[in-house]
């Protein structure tokens, strides 16, 4: 006589298990705020390009992630200027002008994403300069633009989030629109 083996599973009940879990992991994934997605992608976003601007500025550096600060009056490094000018070569732009205006863009804007503040235009203008170094410097990088452009699109679609001063600002609006005038009648 043969030993006996269990019966294995049907293959409906395989599948009936698959889909289960599926929903459950989906399920799952559904409960990730929103907030808690433009948080992080503000931060991250945000770090990418303080850190370019970095780069380009002497005498004054914060680095968040390495918790490191060096305090001075910042002013634009000479290696920025020949970066701009001998490897970025951007049509119709000065190199000083570009090197300049990247610096400050990539100081200010993530700026704004960290405290969420003008979240939708500070990302739309990085996008704007992500898509200039796709074009015109780094026309190859496209994998890496692709992640920042689809970032930086979920902030323009969604807003900064309930962790941003955006939402404080808008709630503080919507109040005081809430509030009748108790002096509009007087008048009358």
């Amino acid at each position: 006589m043969m030993p006996s083996t269990p019966a294995s599973p049907t293959r409906g009940t395989l599948s009936a298990a698959a889909s289960a879990a599926l929903s459950a992991a989906i399920s799952t994934a559904q409960r990730v705020p929103d907030s808690l997605i433009s948080a992080l992608g503000r931060f991250s976003i945000a770090a990418i390009f303080w850190k370019s601007g970095q780069t380009k500025v002497e005498g004054f550096a914060i680095d968040l992630i390495d918790c490191s600060v060096t305090l001075g009056w910042p002013h634009l490094s000479d290696s920025a200027v020949a970066l701009f000018r001998d490897e970025y070569r951007l049509p119709l732009l000065d190199p000083v002008l570009a090197a300049t205006a990247a610096a400050f863009a990539e100081h200010f804007f993530p700026l704004l994403l960290l405290v969420g503040l003008a979240t939708r235009f500070a990302a739309a203008a990085l996008l704007g300069m992500t898509m200039v170094i796709q074009l015109f410097v780094y026309p190859d990088a496209y994998p890496t633009h692709g992640v920042w452009a689809t970032v930086l699109l979920v902030l323009i679609a969604r807003g900064g989030g309930t962790l941003s001063l955006d939402h404080l600002i808008a709630r503080r609006c919507q109040r005081t629109q809430q509030i009748p005038d108790t002096y509009s009648n007087a008048a009358m």
